[in-house]
């Protein structure tokens, strides 16, 4: 299917040159018949068990997902800043919603994707809550949520990871440029083979690296571009709204009719819905700045409510959840395999009081014009150190 892609950027990371390639899917074969494929680049010195550890997470995604897409990922492990475990970027693109929701129409399998495209907004727009924009009716900045559904450039486009953009057919499915980029840190301490638990003071090594690849399948959203750039620009320069948002809603947004999605930065619960809002599925973080300083490309903290979980202990073993798999699936990724039974539905609990936050980092630098905004915009995934004890709680 043919998309109109307005803005590209790929955002790379500091990985020395990429020599070699590995394939890999269900099975481990480089062919997979209705799989999800990942084709990792990296160096020829990478560390054996991190190989090991990328291709199987990878497998994991494979054996939840049939489409026959292969995401191409720069992988590489190496010593990074002090309290950061890892990073990672997408490639993204600026789609509209018209094509994306045709695409989401076309590519219904599952009682969730057809319940949560008749939900959509129909036309080529649709509308949001919205604040801390230069144009808000409630004052320049204000922290009052308004309804924004003027039909311009926020209305009307998706900002969607290429590797989603591949599962749902706006890319063509075997492209080879970069997906993703991919980097762990060599300073802590990782446990490559889940499949005995996950040892004392040690991080789940193929955990993490899923929840990364998570991110460039689409698990990601553009509220933390508003968190961290407000009070500076017209709702309209926020053309970031991504797949997985247009299923975050909260109970003010509902108010404003079904289907009116909610892109504030606060602290307002905010949560996953496939029927307009109505129905309640899971919890997502609110944002670092002003809501519960967690990015809101993640889940709620301390629900264990998926891999995708903005926070991990050392000793927890990271498990892709069904809500994980929901979400994904109605942003364009079929399910049609048996999860791997190393690591599939919920997440284990830790009496670790060691945790690192996962995050979905995201700088934007000062600009005069919303096309050149995009341009500059990294996105991407890195670990933060952060503390709790072994109930999940901060402390």
């Amino acid at each position: 299917m043919a998309a109109n892609f307005y803005f590209q950027k790929i955002y790379s990371t500091l990985l020395k040159p990429f020599a070699l390639t590995l394939a890999t899917g269900l099975g481990l074969s480089a062919n997979p018949v209705q799989a999800l494929t990942f084709s990792y680049s990296y160096s020829p010195d990478i560390n054996p068990q991190a190989l090991a550890g990328f291709t199987a997470a990878g497998n994991l995604w494979s054996s939840v997902f049939s489409d026959e897409v292969t995401v191409n990922i720069n992988i590489g492990f190496k010593a990074l800043e002090s309290g950061v475990l890892g990073e990672a970027n997408s490639t993204s693109s600026l789609v509209s919603y018209t094509n994306v929701r045709n695409a989401l129409l076309n590519d219904r399998r599952s009682t969730d994707d057809f319940t949560a495209v008749s939900n959509l907004p129909t036309g080529s727009a649709f509308n949001m809550l919205i604040n801390r924009t230069t144009n808000s009716p409630m004052g320049a900045g204000s922290a009052t949520p308004y309804l924004d559904k003027d039909k311009d450039a926020n209305n009307t486009n998706i900002w969607i990871t290429n590797a989603n953009a591949k599962a749902l057919g706006l890319r063509t499915g075997n492209d080879t440029a970069t997906d993703a980029s991919i980097a762990f840190s060599t300073l802590f301490n990782w446990d490559f083979d889940p499949s005995n638990g996950i040892s004392a003071g040690s991080y789940d090594f193929v955990g993490a690296a899923a929840h990364e690849i998570g991110h460039a399948l689409g698990f990601t959203s553009g509220v933390d571009i508003l968190d961290t750039n407000s009070n500076v620009y017209r709702d309209d320069y926020f053309t970031y709204v991504t797949p997985m948002d247009l299923f975050r809603f909260s109970t003010a947004s509902l108010k404003k009719g079904k289907g009116t999605i909610d892109w504030t930065a606060n602290k307002t619960d905010k949560y996953f819905s496939i029927n307009g809002g109505t129905t309640k599925i899971a919890s997502f973080s609110t944002g670092v700045v002003y809501g519960d300083r967690q990015q809101a490309s993640h889940w709620k903290d301390n629900l264990s409510l998926g891999i995708l979980d903005p926070t991990a202990a050392t000793g927890e073993l990271l498990k892709i959840s069904e809500s994980d798999r929901r979400l994904l699936d109605v942003i364009g990724w079929n399910r049609g395999a048996t999860p791997t039974s190393s690591s599939s539905t919920s997440n284990s609990t830790s009496s670790s009081t060691s945790t690192t936050a996962l995050r979905n980092t995201i700088s934007v630098a000062s600009v005069p014009e919303p096309s050149t905004l995009v341009g500059l915009i990294a996105l991407g995934g890195g670990f933060l150190v952060t503390r709790k004890n072994f109930l999940g709680r901060k402390v």
